[in-house]
């Protein structure tokens, strides 16, 4: 499985200006909804804040990985940004996150959500694909990082 199949190059945000943990899935849903018109951002948001009420998305490692199921997709969406400051996003081990993986799948499609979810956190265990990621000195840079996937 090829991450980019999923996250293509307008889902990719290399700067958030967002600065707090709402702001991230309003700009992530927004980078989504410019793509993919048929997502209501209200019901996406709805999905992500209803997700985050049952336990964090932030897995550690300065890393988030929100997700949800949507009635009106019929393919996966994953959308990414990068927040270099870091951002709070209540993540398990307390600190800021700086790496979001935005996950939106139909809600018939279980296995494939599921294994997109597990190939995510496998490439973001790897401290030096993180590093890299941080590191990227721009927008390009980091897309190429992200092609290697």
């Amino acid at each position: 499985m090829r991450l980019l199949e999923y996250l293509h190059d307008d889902l990719i945000l290399p700067e958030l200006s967002a600065g707090t943990k709402k702001e991230v899935l309003a700009e992530l849903v927004q980078a989504v909804v410019r793509r993919h018109p048929e997502v209501d951002a209200a019901v996406a948001l709805g999905v992500l804040y209803d997700r985050e009420s049952l336990g964090t998305t932030g897995i550690g490692d300065g890393v988030a990985i929100p997700h949800g199921k949507l009635a009106n997709i019929s393919d996966i969406v994953v959308a990414m940004g990068r927040s270099v400051p870091g951002i709070d996003f209540d993540a398990l081990d307390m600190k800021p996150c700086h790496l979001f993986f935005l996950v939106l799948a139909p809600e018939q499609v279980a296995g494939m959500h599921l294994r997109i979810l597990a190939h995510i956190s496998r490439l973001l265990k790897d401290p030096q694909f993180r590093r890299a990621m941080l590191d990227a000195p721009d927008g390009d840079a980091f897309r190429a990082i992200m092609h290697t996937t």
